[in-house]
């Protein structure tokens, strides 16, 4: 294959390439520019020239396999489904960045009152309290629970300050969801982020909601979460390193880390290539 990477974490796992919509289109996946389209029945087609790719449609996005051998199935994601939920397409945006920095920063808590001030923290509410962070040994995804923090403007819905609950999970290394607080008690509004990797130092973000929210249009939903992705990107773009070092020496973390810390280590222990800066 032609790809510009030969790491099995790329080419055997199924990678976002955008929302499912009916038109002919092309794209970039891994350096290079595949066809898509969907037949009259609803069936995806994916092609590199011409070699049909492994294609499914979910979650109202296209998923690729470049190499037609997932070493497992797609991430399950019930709360798309559920009853009730507002599900909206945020749209994709471009970041000139490995796609690892941009689920590393999304997991990140401690910049909240610095760079997304009055609306995800504000000083001096800046501690990150205690969390714990697992690997769960049934699906090897990474999960962080018991996260919470003080928020002026939780979401596009709120209009004054909280604590506001959280859980990270890391279903694959470019893709994860974030599930907070809802106004509908006892539940969780449910957040994707899931990359589309363009090469190892570029990326476009899908972002979708599941959400409860039966006051906020959809465009005000839209633009609270491109209002948070805009003020992420400038300094993502801006990282020393554009892509990940995964050396413990290279980038000192603190406390807060323990997320982005737990995340290197299993990217390290899965081998990863793609989107990696070399060890010095």
């Amino acid at each position: 294959m032609p790809f510009v990477t030969d790491d099995p974490n790329m080419l055997d796992d199924w990678l976002v390439v955008g929302p499912a919509t009916p038109e002919p289109r092309t794209t970039r996946l891994l350096g290079e520019t595949v066809q898509l389209r969907t037949d009259a029945d609803g069936t995806p087609r994916c092609h590199l020239g011409d070699h049909a790719l492994a294609v499914q449609s979910h979650y109202g996005y296209l998923w690729v396999c470049p190499s037609g051998r997932p070493a497992r199935p797609l991430f399950e994601f019930p709360e798309y489904a559920e009853c009730g939920r507002r599900i909206v397409d945020c749209g994709g945006i471009g970041v000139a960045v490995s796609g690892l920095r941009v689920i590393e920063n999304f997991l990140d808590m401690a910049h909240f009152p610095f760079v997304h001030a009055d609306y995800l923290g504000k000083v001096p509410h800046t501690e990150v309290a205690q969390y714990e962070v697992q690997v769960e040994p049934g699906t090897g995804e990474i999960w962080a629970t018991d996260c919470r923090f003080w928020q002026p403007r939780a979401s596009a819905a709120h209009d004054s300050g909280s604590e506001v609950f959280y859980k990270y999970r890391v279903m694959q290394p470019f893709s994860a969801m974030l599930y907070k607080s809802s106004f509908r008690a006892g539940e969780l509004d449910a957040i994707g982020l899931f990359l589309q990797p363009i090469d190892d130092e570029h990326v476009i973000a899908h972002t979708v909601l599941a959400c409860y929210d039966d006051d906020s249009t959809n465009a005000e939903l839209i633009a609270f979460q491109h209002t948070i992705f805009g003020q992420d990107k400038p300094i993502l773009e801006n990282h020393a390193f554009k892509r990940m070092p995964l050396e413990g020496r290279a980038e000192t973390p603190t406390r807060g880390d323990t997320s982005s810390v737990t995340y290197r280590r299993w990217l390290r222990e899965r081998g990863m290539r793609f989107g990696v800066r070399a060890a010095a």
